[in-house]
């Protein structure tokens, strides 16, 4: 029998977590330099119309740099940004911090989980299960070697 879905008071789904690993600004603007690939901050001033003060946007992506997202170089008195991370690299860096996360550490709390993740697997389809099998089975020849 399945249990059914609920939200405890103060803890958020998965999927809500990672939409709100950034704030709302830092994802505008991460999105931005991905679309471009090279920003200064004027360039993210523009492409915003000029909606967002030219220093929070200064602030925001020295943020993303701090949280190592971005790099920089200088170019002349000013920064030019570049993307540390794609967005397949960010969005999995969110998904192994919830895993390991959920994961924790010592065998007792990871069988769980575990559990929990073949069961929620093989409820919404069983080639995802095979799929599981056969990523376990990759992993392990892997390791061997």
């Amino acid at each position: 029998m399945p249990i059914p879905k609920f939200t405890l008071r103060g803890f958020r789904r998965p999927r809500e977590v990672a939409a709100q690993a950034l704030g709302k600004l830092e994802r505008e603007v991460l999105n931005e330099i991905w679309r471009r690939d090279e920003v200064s901050v004027r360039d993210v001033y523009l492409a915003f119309g000029e909606s967002v003060a030219y220093t929070t946007l200064m602030t925001t992506l020295d943020r993303l740099f701090k949280k190592r997202l971005l790099t920089r170089r200088k170019d002349g008195r000013a920064f030019v940004y570049l993307p540390a991370v794609s967005p397949a690299q960010f969005e999995q860096g969110i998904t192994e911090d919830l895993i390991e996360g959920l994961l924790g550490h010592g065998t007792e709390s990871v069988q769980p989980v575990l559990a929990c993740i073949v069961d929620a697997v093989s409820e919404r389809d069983r080639e995802l299960l095979d799929e599981l099998d056969r990523l376990i089975k990759e992993k392990r020849k892997e390791l061997k070697q």
